[in-house]
């Protein structure tokens, strides 16, 4: 009785949470939509189905080794844990300390707890090596900037103004997190609200970058629904289009004003590099890996 009583013990479904529950549906729709409705395949399908392995009750692919400590609630690890926090020796008084704690404390903790026998996960090893460290999305944009084709916006530049219509969906989306602020309905500080509002850009590669920097604990959310709402922007944007435009206007076939040489297309990226990184340095590692990509790619010597 003892050895089945364990076995069931042992079982995920035995440790599923509401919230657990609510995103492995969520991510089942994902999939769905990826696989079934063909909505942005290489966006939807590794976020649904890591979405499924983070959620996955008992199996801890997410958790760090501390996590995974706090998770077993263990008396005498959480006393040792808290012996060197100076806090209460509980799960939620360790955390609060963990989240006031200097990143050099957090670090110590996190080894103490693999010194333990705990160990990260795999989803969690691949967070710290890829998104903690800001590679994943230097990399992203390098491939993003190797896809994109400037032809047409060097041929008009008058298209910069719907680039620059990006901007007031940041400022829009940093100012509706601080009013929820004001008004108590959700606690956001401004770099949270900041890490926030980049999701008005509709920018993916950004929203991840910038919110690892200002914001790490919102990373996940912010990441889910900054490429959920770009991947389901094939739905949300017919119904718009159809009530600003006519049908004749809807029919009409945009064509380039000029043909554009590749000594322009190549001067490009460099250009724009050198004049806003000069202005905004902040901004020269994802723009100088997004103009590498695009120069490697209209340069045509790296194939």
């Amino acid at each position: 009785m003892e050895s089945l009583n364990a076995l069931l013990q042992g079982m995920g479904l035995m440790h599923l949470g509401a919230g657990q529950a609510i995103m492995l549906l969520v991510s089942l729709l994902l999939l769905w939509l990826a696989i079934a409705k063909k909505f942005e395949p290489l966006l939807l399908l590794p976020i649904g189905f890591g979405g499924l392995l983070s959620n996955i009750p008992e199996a801890g692919m997410a958790l760090t080794a501390l996590e995974s400590l706090l998770a077993h609630h263990d008396a005498g690890q959480l006393a040792v844990i808290a012996a060197k926090l100076n806090c209460a020796p509980d799960v939620h008084a360790i955390k609060e300390a963990l989240a006031l704690a200097l990143p050099s404390v957090q670090s110590q903790m996190e080894n103490l707890a693999v010194d333990m026998g705990y160990t990260p996960g795999v989803l969690a090893l691949f967070y710290k090596v890829a998104i903690g460290s800001g590679v994943a999305p230097l990399v992203i944009f390098m491939g993003v900037g190797a896809m994109t084709d400037f032809g047409p916006l060097l041929a008009n530049p008058r298209t910069l103004l719907l680039g620059a219509a990006a901007q007031f969906g940041i400022f829009a989306t940093v100012l509706g997190a601080l009013t929820l602020n004001y008004f108590g309905l959700i606690s956001f500080t401004l770099p949270q609200a900041a890490a926030i509002g980049i999701i008005g850009g509709a920018d993916g590669p950004t929203a991840i970058y910038l919110s690892g920097k200002l914001a790490p604990e919102l990373l996940g959310a912010i990441a889910v629904a900054a490429y959920s709402y770009m991947a389901l922007v094939p739905l949300i944007q017919p119904p718009i289009m159809k009530a600003l435009t006519t049908e004749t206007e809807r029919k009409i076939r945009m064509v380039q004003l000029r043909t554009v040489s590749k000594r322009e297309k190549i001067l490009f990226p460099v250009v724009l590099l050198l004049l806003v990184a000069l202005l905004l340095p902040d901004a020269a590692p994802l723009l100088g890996m997004f103009c590498f990509g695009n120069l490697m790619r209209e340069s045509g010597v790296v194939e």
